[in-house]
C-alpha cells in the first residue's frame, strides 16, 4: 500500500451565501471547528457552540478576525434541552434566520463491554445519541414553524457499521445517529427539510491523540486505503456538500467519509 499525500486545501466557492448555520462542538481543532471555518468560507453566517466556554470564546475570536461580522458563539451543553432550545433561538435572534444545522457533538471512550459501567454507557449515549436527538428535535420544530425549509447534517461514524473492541457504547450511539437521521428525513420531507449524516473513519485532531494509544492509531491508519488519516477539513468538505444546494435531492443518507479497506 502506498501512502497518498493530503491534497491541497480547497478554496470556498460561495455555496452558502446569505445562509445561517449552527455547528455544535465547534470550539476545537476537530471536525466541528473545521466545519465552522468551511461554512464561513462558503459565505454563511455561523453560530458556533460548545460546552467549553473558554475554548469557545477563543475560537470565536480567531474566526472573527478572519470573518468579521459573520460568526457568533453560544455555550451549549447538548445534554441540557433548555440550552439546546436556547441555542437555536440565539441563532435566529442574532442572524435573522436559520438554514443549516450541523450536529457534531459526540463523546467516545474505550472500555471492554464486560467491564463497562452503567455510567460509562449512559454518558456516551447521552452526549452522542441523545444530544443529537435533542438538537434534531429543536431544529425540526423551528424549520416546521418557519416554513422555509432547511438542512440538518449529523456526524455519525463508521463505528456504527464496523465492530471494534472496547467501543460498544460509542458504536451503539453512532448506529443510533444513523437510524435517527433516516427517520427524521422521512418526517421532515413534507416541510422541505433535508436530513443527512456523514460517517468519518479516522480524522486526526488533538483530542483523538489524547484518548487513543499510538499503537491503536498506527493500526487504524494502516487500514486506510490511502495509508493516512483524514484531515478534519476533508470531512468538513462533505458536510458542506450536504448543506449546499448541490445535494438538493439527497435526504436520509449516511455518507461514509473513509478510505478504509477491509
Amino acid at each position: 500500500m502506498t501512502d497518498v499525500e493530503t491534497p491541497e486545501y480547497v478554496p470556498g466557492h460561495g455555496l452558502l451565501g446569505g445562509r445561517t448555520a449552527v455547528v455544535t462542538a465547534a470550539a476545537g481543532a476537530g471536525i466541528g471547528g473545521a466545519t465552522a471555518r468551511r461554512l464561513l468560507e462558503e459565505g454563511a453566517r455561523v453560530l458556533i457552540s460548545d460546552a467549553h466556554g473558554r475554548r469557545l470564546k477563543e475560537h470565536e475570536a480567531r474566526l472573527a478576525r478572519e470573518f468579521p461580522g459573520a460568526v457568533t458563539a453560544a455555550v451549549c451543553d447538548v445534554t441540557d434541552d433548555s440550552q439546546v432550545r436556547a441555542l437555536f433561538e440565539t441563532a435566529v435572534r442574532e442572524h435573522g434566520r436559520l438554514d443549516v444545522v450541523v450536529n457534531n457533538a459526540g463523546l467516545g471512550g474505550t472500555a471492554p463491554l464486560a467491564d463497562m459501567t452503567d455510567g460509562q454507557w449512559a454518558t456516551v449515549l447521552d452526549v452522542t445519541l441523545n444530544g443529537t436527538f435533542r438538537c434534531v428535535r429543536a431544529a425540526l420544530g423551528h424549520f416546521r414553524a418557519d416554513g422555509r425549509g432547511g438542512v440538518i447534517v449529523n456526524n455519525a461514524s463508521v463505528a456504527g457499521w464496523r465492530a471494534q473492541a472496547g467501543q460498544a457504547h460509542y458504536a451503539a450511539a453512532k448506529a443510533g445517529v444513523m437510524a435517527l437521521t433516516r427517520c427524521a428525513a422521512v418526517e421532515a420531507a413534507e416541510y422541505g427539510v433535508r436530513v443527512n449524516a456523514v460517517a468519518p473513519s479516522l480524522a486526526m485532531h488533538p483530542h483523538l491523540v489524547k484518548v487513543t494509544t499510538p499503537g491503536l492509531l498506527a493500526e487504524l491508519t494502516a487500514r486506510e486505503a490511502f495509508g493516512r488519516y483524514a484531515q478534519p477539513w476533508e470531512v468538513a468538505n462533505v458536510i458542506v456538500f450536504l448543506a449546499s444546494p448541490y445535494s438538493s435531492y439527497m435526504t436520509g443518507e449516511v455518507v461514509s467519509v473513509s478510505s478504509r479497506h477491509p
